[in-house]
């Protein structure tokens, strides 16, 4: 899905490293590991009930803006420079990659869809059921990590201008992004209201 966190994970893997780009993934999937444990327990209702749905979309579309404007005004350092900055310790990475997953509405949408429907088909306790999932949530982290890995080796490739440049672009567009879910969020609400 080309949604804040794929612009994110190619972001976070030029510019901090392999290895946070890797723990950025591994937030992504815990987040969907736990919304498709969410939707199969149906907590999605509660989240999309009324108002929650709206105050869920608005904190979201924050975390979204907050997250494009730090990556908008983030700084690159060249290799020259003395750096004195604390670098992010892995948590930071992984929760940054949970927030940006679990914040967009359509992957809740994603994950709704295909519990349901696979629900539907093969049964709810079923073996089946558990596999697909399984292998589901592992293709779309070892996705995320094949990201990594190409974003990864593209850097050397990258001049600091071009980076500085990926930085804005990938900042406007999580901005962007949040301002399209409270938007949306808004006109639901008043929809349904």
């Amino acid at each position: 899905m080309l949604g804040p966190a794929f612009f994110t994970l190619i972001q976070t893997s030029i510019h901090r490293g392999l290895a946070s780009g890797l723990l950025l993934a591994g937030g992504v999937f815990l987040s969907d590991l736990a919304l498709v444990l969410f939707c199969y327990l149906g907590a999605t209702q509660i989240i999309y009930e009324g108002k929650n749905s709206l105050i869920f979309g608005i904190i979201g579309g924050i975390i979204l803006i907050i997250f494009g404007i730090v990556t908008f005004k983030r700084k690159l350092h060249t290799e020259g420079q003395d750096l004195h900055l604390k670098k992010p310790g892995p948590l930071t990475f992984i929760l940054k990659g949970f927030f940006l997953n679990i914040a967009n509405p359509f992957v809740w949408i994603f994950w709704m869809g295909v519990v349901v429907g696979m629900t539907s088909n093969l049964g709810v306790n079923s073996n089946e059921v558990y596999v697909f999932f399984g292998s589901l949530l592992f293709t779309t982290l070892a996705t995320d990590f094949l990201k990594c890995f190409v974003s990864n080796k593209i850097k050397q490739y990258l001049n600091p201008k071009i980076l500085s440049t990926v930085n804005h672009i990938v900042g406007i567009l999580l901005v962007v992004f949040g301002i399209a879910l409270i938007i949306r969020v808004f006109l639901n609400f008043a929809w349904i209201a």
